[in-house]
C-alpha cells in the first residue's frame, strides 16, 4: 500500500490546512543555508557548484523519466522535490565529487528510488540516500576524497571518522589520535545544520519525535562507554559532531514518505537510525554509515507503524 506525503501545520490536519508540497520544500531548503554557508567556508566555494549540478541534474533526470512514463512534466517539475533531493545528495558527497558521481547518484535517486516506486509520496525509501549509498558502495575512493577544511586547494583529507576508524583498526588510544583530527570545522557544519533543523521544528514543517530520538538515542548509546573507558570510545559530542547524523536527524530521517508517520513510530524509527549508525561505524565497514543506517530504518517503517499506532477510541488492546 502506497502512502501520499502529508506536510501539515498541525498533527491535527482539522484546525490548520495543510503546507503544498512547494511551500514544504521550499522551507526546507531555506532552512540548509545555515549548513550550506558553513559547509562553503569550511570547504570553499566549489561546493555551491555541486549544489547548483545536483539540482539541475535532478531536474532533467525527471523531466526525463515523466517523458518516459508518458507523464505531465507539471506539477512534478515545479514541487522542488527533485531540486531537493539533489541539494540533500550533493551535501552528503565530498566537495571535489566529479560531475559523472553526481550523475550516478541522482539517476539511483530520481529515476530508481523515486520513479521506479511510482513517483512522489509513493517511495518506501528515501531517494537523497539510495542516491548516496550507491555512489558509496561503486566508488569508494573517490567517495572518500575531501577537500582539507581550510584549504580549499588541497584534498584527500581523511574525515574525523576515518580517522578515527584507521586508529581504531591499528589499537592506536584516542589520547593518540586528538593531533591527527581536526574536529571544529564538522562541528560548526553540524551545529549549523542543527540551526536549520530548529527553524523547521519552530515552523512544525517536520515533527520533534525523530530527531528527538536520533540525537538522543546517539548520546544515549555513546556516553556510557566514553565515561568508561575515554580512551577506546569517543565522546558523543565527537559522534554528534564528526559525521551528518545531525543532518540526517533534521533533514533526512524526517522524511514524511519513507520514515515512520505515528508519533510512537517516529521515536523508534529515530533510535533505529542512531542506534545503526553508530554500530556499522564501530562494527561495519564504512567511517560514516547515515545512508545506510536511515535506508534500514526506511524498510521497517511500515510495521512499526503498525505496531505503535495509537488506539482508537474503544479499540480494544488486542485488535490487529
Amino acid at each position: 500500500m502506497s502512502r501520499e506525503p502529508r506536510f501539515l501545520d498541525s498533527p491535527l490536519p482539522s484546525l490548520r490546512q495543510a503546507r503544498s508540497v512547494p511551500a514544504t520544500m521550499g522551507l526546507v531548503l531555506l532552512a540548509l543555508v545555515p549548513g550550506t554557508a558553513a559547509s562553503v567556508l569550511a570547504f570553499g566555494p566549489g561546493l555551491l557548484l555541486n549544489l547548483a549540478l545536483a539540482a539541475l541534474l535532478a531536474l532533467a533526470v525527471e523531466a526525463a523519466v515523466l517523458a518516459l512514463r508518458g507523464a505531465a512534466l507539471r506539477p512534478a517539475l515545479t514541487d522542488l522535490s527533485a531540486p531537493l533531493a539533489g541539494v540533500l545528495f550533493a551535501l552528503a558527497l565530498p566537495p571535489s565529487a566529479p560531475w559523472w558521481m553526481l550523475l550516478v547518484g541522482i539517476v539511483a535517486a530520481i529515476a530508481v528510488a523515486k520513479h521506479l516506486f511510482g513517483g512522489l509520496g509513493h517511495n518506501p525509501f528515501n531517494p537523497a540516500m539510495v542516491g548516496v549509498a550507491v555512489v558509496v558502495l561503486a566508488f569508494p575512493y573517490e567517495y572518500s576524497q575531501w577537500t582539507v577544511p581550510g584549504h580549499w586547494d588541497a584534498v584527500s583529507q581523511a574525515t574525523p571518522l576515518a580517522r578515527m576508524r584507521e586508529g581504531t583498526q591499528a589499537a592506536l588510544a584516542l589520547s593518540e589520535l586528538r593531533a591527527a583530527i581536526v574536529l571544529a570545522p564538522w562541528a560548526w557544519i553540524a551545529a549549523a545544520h542543527a540551526l536549520g533543523g530548529l527553524f523547521l521544528l519552530a515552523l512544525r514543517v517536520i515533527p520533534w519525535q525523530t530527531p528527538v530520538a536520533v540525537l538522543g538515542t546517539t548520546v544515549l548509546l555513546s556516553l556510557p562507554f566514553w565515561l568508561f573507558e575515554p580512551d577506546r570510545h569517543p565522546s558523543p559530542l565527537f559522534h554528534l559532531g564528526a559525521g551528518a547524523l545531525v543532518f540526517a536527524a533534521f533533514f533526512i530521517a524526517t522524511d514524511p514518505v519513507s520514515g515512520c508517520t505515528t508519533p510512537r513510530g517516529r521515536l523508534a524509527f529515530g533510535a533505529g537510525v542512531a542506534l545503526l549508525t553508530l554500530a556499522i561505524r564501530r562494527w561495519g565497514a564504512f567511517p560514516d554509515a547515515v545512508a545506510f543506517a536511515v535506508l534500514l530504518m526506511n524498510s521497517a517503517a511500515p510495521l512499526l507503524d503498525r505496531l505503535l499506532r495509537p488506539r482508537w477510541f474503544g479499540e480494544h488492546r488486542g485488535a490487529p
